[in-house]
């Protein structure tokens, strides 16, 4: 009965190492140095969509200007962003292989449906080219597995190269003055409206002003300060949805600049809904025809603010001493 045990453990102990060799990745090696995308340019790129496993997702397709986000009004990305990021993914190399095995695939995070990131090439031609991006065993390599195939290499890339969130691809300056141009400032929300005017040697003054008030001059210049460089989320496109809150905005903030040659010009800029999911606020300003998302924190002042924050509290009376 020992004898057989002994040969059974023996066995079982084979069959172990033997699906270990069969199933368990192994170190990266020089196989091949074509490339994963063999004959692809990025020139034939005409649109690609990069997601996560939990169905967040950026689509970007080349418009006659340049790339562009198609869901939102083809709002233009940055021109340094896409075609490097194309360049690197045709420049693939299959020279490191990891494995071979399909039951691998979810282990190193390629697999159809567990991935880090999954990319979709589309062709001007119609076809599509598909990439699954993986763990990353060391910094600036990853695992990627290309369409249906059953390799998995360890290549040159890293997952913050394919971004998911628009903001990975665009310049998210929305609305931009220069801080010392701004003359004059209204904000009208809930609680009122509110004025205020600079005069040449920085100070501000408030409409409607008690004599016995006193403006305070950091709330005020805070505000402009927000204002000088406002910057987006995300943009939503160029057309008007009711969800979006601005035919009754929440705040409407008036802008006056004037530059060194005396020229003045009014920007606005509306405040709308807010997104309780993500505490953004949709916004559109009079120099833009997009409608972005902005962080709630970037227009809170402007809507919450009543007369009262921008005036200096009188001092704390001190208590008289007791006997």
């Amino acid at each position: 009965m020992n004898r057989t045990n002994q040969i059974l453990a023996v066995v079982l102990a084979v069959q172990i190492v033997l699906v270990a060799v069969v199933f368990w990745p192994r170190p990266a090696s020089v196989v091949s140095g074509e490339s994963l995308l063999a004959g692809l340019g990025a020139e034939q790129i005409t649109r690609l969509t990069i997601s996560d496993a939990t169905g967040k997702y950026i689509e970007l397709a080349k418009g006659a200007g340049g790339w562009v986000l198609p869901e939102a009004g083809d709002y233009p990305c940055l021109e340094n962003k896409v075609p490097p990021f194309l360049e690197k993914i045709v420049a693939l190399k299959a020279n490191r292989l990891v494995t071979q095995t399909p039951a691998s695939h979810k282990r190193l995070k390629v697999a159809d449906d567990d991935f880090d990131r999954r990319i979709e090439l589309n062709l001007a031609d119609g076809t599509t080219h598909r990439l699954y991006l993986g763990t990353s065993p060391s910094y600036g390599t990853l695992h990627v597995r290309v369409n249906d195939q059953p390799e998995v290499y360890l290549a040159s890339l890293s997952a913050s190269d394919a971004g998911i969130f628009a903001s990975n691809w665009i310049d998210t300056l929305y609305f931009s003055v220069a801080q010392d141009q701004i003359v004059a400032l209204t904000v009208e929300n809930g609680n009122g409206r509110f004025e205020f005017e600079k005069d040449d040697a920085g100070t501000w003054a408030m409409k409607g002003l008690a004599a016995d008030e006193t403006l305070n001059q950091n709330n005020v210049t805070s505000l402009a300060t927000r204002l000088s460089s406002l910057r987006m989320l995300r943009p939503l496109g160029k057309t008007e949805q009711d969800e979006y809150g601005l035919k009754e905005p929440n705040a409407v903030v008036t802008v006056e600049t004037r530059d060194d040659e005396g020229n003045t010009r009014t920007h606005t800029i509306r405040v709308g809904a807010k997104d309780d999911e993500d505490n953004s606020v949709v916004v559109i300003s009079s120099e833009s025809p997009y409608y972005v998302r902005v962080s709630e924190y970037t227009v809170k002042d402007f809507v919450e603010k009543a007369r009262d924050d921008f005036l200096e509290l009188p001092p704390t009376p001190t208590p008289e001493p007791t006997s």
